[in-house]
């Protein structure tokens, strides 16, 4: 059995660590909050913006609309792939990175296979821990941006979302996809594959147009009008990715430091009744000893 001031080293060692997973805990559930708050408000919008492009696609009844930011017919014939990784930017939050980086190469590796084999499919890393990652496995990495985690606004984001947008455009990359972690609560974190590029304009016949029944009048024309929201809603689209992935990566920071803290208490709880035990063995043992002492003096 450990000795008594072992025992009391571990227990001060626990209890300090529980002061941190805590106060962490504390700090992580104030920036949810706020996080929380920025994708509440911009899930309506991105939700709109994306029904009205669908709407209007349908109203045209199966005309094509010419953007360089569609093309039409080149489903499964992708040559170079982007997959876009958001991650964070520093630890302790559970299994939070390590997804991202598993579904990323997982997607690399079949999917993808054949541009992974040929060297046509390459990372872009949203945050430290990805970077790090793929940085130091010598993964084929094409560009990447820690800053823009610590302080995320859609002016921050827009050179780098113009930066992947332009990538595509000016044919570097014939697809493009987004990996994430969309947040639903602060216990759950959804693992999300989303494609960014090419638009996919396709509608689904079942569902009714409503311009079919309202009397609009479009200003210049309809294909204009959907040639101006391409771009915004995909602008839009990676910003609403990483909004919810930073409140996806303050979700669960809190979560793992609740747990830590739950198991810290279990340990000093443990550590505090093996420490009573142990004492009541040394009192015991010095009661015997002057017992025989005094017995031996008789």
């Amino acid at each position: 059995m450990s000795s008594l001031k072992e025992i009391r080293n571990r227990i001060n060692s626990v209890r300090s660590t529980r002061k941190i997973t805590s106060a962490m805990k504390m700090v992580a559930a104030a920036k949810l909050k706020k996080a929380q708050d920025a994708v509440l408000y911009l899930r309506p919008y991105q939700e709109k913006q994306q029904e009205i492009l669908v709407d209007l696609m349908k109203s045209l009844e199966g005309e094509e609309v010419e953007s360089k930011y569609v093309r039409n017919g080149q489903e499964g014939k992708e040559e170079k792939v982007l997959l876009v990784l958001v991650t964070s930017n520093k630890g302790l939050c559970g299994g939070f990175n390590s997804n991202i980086i598993k579904r990323g190469l997982e997607l690399a590796q079949t999917k993808y296979s054949r541009q992974w084999d040929q060297n046509n499919l390459s990372f872009y890393t949203i945050g430290r821990k990805g970077t790090e990652f793929f940085h130091g496995k010598g993964y084929p990495l094409y560009a990447y941006n820690n800053e823009l985690l610590d302080n995320i606004s859609f002016a921050n984001a827009m050179p780098l979302i113009q930066t992947i947008m332009s990538s595509y455009t000016s044919g570097e990359f014939d697809k493009i996809e987004i990996v994430y972690n969309k947040f639903k609560n602060a216990a759950v974190q959804i693992l999300t594959v989303d494609q960014f590029l090419p638009v996919d304009l396709k509608v689904n016949d079942d569902q009714e147009s409503l311009t079919e029944h309202l009397n609009y009048i479009f200003e210049p024309n309809r294909k204009h009008i959907i040639q101006e929201l391409i771009p915004a809603s995909l602008r839009t689209q990676l910003y609403e990715a990483l909004l919810e992935s930073l409140a996806a990566e303050h979700g669960a920071r809190m979560t793992s430091m609740h747990k830590a803290t739950d198991n810290a208490d279990d340990l000093i709880r443990e550590l505090q009744l093996n420490y009573n035990k142990a004492r009541q063995a040394a009192i015991t043992s010095e009661i015997s000893e002057v017992v025989s002492g005094a017995e031996a003096l008789k």
